[in-house]
């Protein structure tokens, strides 16, 4: 980490950092994590956390708890949120799926998926974050009428994630809208390369 990262690190991971451990599914209350009732967002994947600083800044009736593994990237969040004052983030480290087991079901109010890994290679596809078994944890998480919403640079993933949500029977499908959402370094960088951008949003049925 740079010197910014670790003094925002030393200074807010006690109260705002959250690690998960492997193998842990001690059931995670997230109004006490945030000590709010609000509607609680969950970012998977945040890279270095500048679109979620930006949501959460924009947003403030609403708790985002973002998780990573990229050690400069939760450096980079807490810096921003202790630069722009932000009460309503929470960063964690570690596996996202194992943090999603330790969700009680319909406790979230969305899920966002921007620009995950999208290992092109046919044999790494199962390692991909957006399959059958993950949609279905993660719509258990959500309430009835809650948002996931994905977006990728990679139109064979994009068309491999259209297909999985379609075919969730608890999801209905919204829109290809980007609705608001910021800009990421990823983006940037597939935009850069000439690939298409596409986000998919799908909502939890009653």
């Amino acid at each position: 980490m740079s010197n910014r990262h670790a003094d925002a690190h030393t200074a807010l991971w006690p109260s705002r950092g959250l690690t998960v451990d492997d193998g842990d599914r001690t059931p995670l209350d997230l109004d006490e994590l945030f000590g709010s009732q609000a509607p609680k967002v969950l970012e998977i994947g945040f890279g270095m956390g500048d679109s979620l600083a930006a949501t959460a800044r924009a947003d403030p009736g609403r708790d985002y708890l973002g998780i990573e593994v990229h050690t400069p990237g939760i450096g980079n969040l807490l810096a921003l949120v202790l630069e722009q004052d932000l009460p309503n983030v929470r960063v964690a480290r570690g596996d996202a799926l194992q943090l999603v087991h330790r969700l009680a079901p319909a406790s979230l109010d969305a899920v966002q998926i921007f620009f995950p890994d999208p290992w092109p290679k046919a044999r790494h596809h199962k390692r991909r974050l957006v399959q059958p078994s993950n949609v279905a944890l993660l719509r258990d998480r959500l309430r009835p009428g809650a948002l996931l919403h994905c977006a990728t640079d990679w139109p064979h993933y994009a068309e491999a994630m259209a297909e999985t949500l379609d075919a969730d029977p608890g999801l209905e499908f919204v829109d290809r809208e980007r609705a608001g959402r910021p800009e990421t370094k990823f983006e940037r960088l597939g935009a850069g390369a000439g690939r298409p951008i596409t986000d998919l949003r799908y909502r939890r049925r009653a």
